[in-house]
């Protein structure tokens, strides 16, 4: 199994089969508008438009299991991305990413890059999983890592 095999919820509910991004580097981020690291969307945008023409994209997952920072409807964090941040990458539905009802994609991204000490759990909003062309799991990064400080290993999967 790899990061193709899924299929997700876009945030306008409509099923995406991620095969569709085979082949192409991605950046896989559980987000919240209401969280200290929020301001990373602007960091996400800016890696997107840095690499999109290479073959690059961010898939932002909204999650709402840490200290309930993402309350708002699909459409509520549709714009809230937009207005405040620019987003422009693909975002999808709000998803668990632990749990017995955490998203299938995550239960796989955990198993492949486990955390500190072998911990699977995802700790906070803005854990990032860059995704080789052939979909296996690069590296897991913590909610801290800004995303530019990601982008040296992008362009070294990218140039792979």
């Amino acid at each position: 199994m790899n990061a193709f095999d899924f299929q997700a919820a876009a945030i306008d509910g409509e099923q995406v089969e991620l095969s569709r991004y085979h082949g192409k580097v991605l950046l896989i981020v559980n987000t919240a508008s209401a969280c200290g690291f929020t301001p990373q969307y602007k960091g996400l945008e800016e890696a997107y438009q840095q690499f999109r023409a290479r073959g690059f994209e961010v898939l932002g997952f909204p999650c709402n299991q840490f200290g309930k920072q993402e309350p708002g409807t699909e459409a509520d964090i549709g714009a809230f991305c937009e207005k405040n941040f620019g987003v422009t990458f693909p975002l999808f539905a709000k998803v668990d990413v632990n749990g017995e009802n955490a998203h299938p994609l995550f239960k796989h991204l955990k198993e492949a890059a486990p955390g500190l000490l072998g911990t699977e759990g995802i700790k906070w909003n803005f854990t990032k999983f860059l995704i080789n062309k052939d979909g296996s799991v690069y590296k897991r990064y913590a909610p801290q890592t800004k995303p530019e400080e990601i982008v040296a290993d992008i362009d070294k999967l990218l140039a792979a």
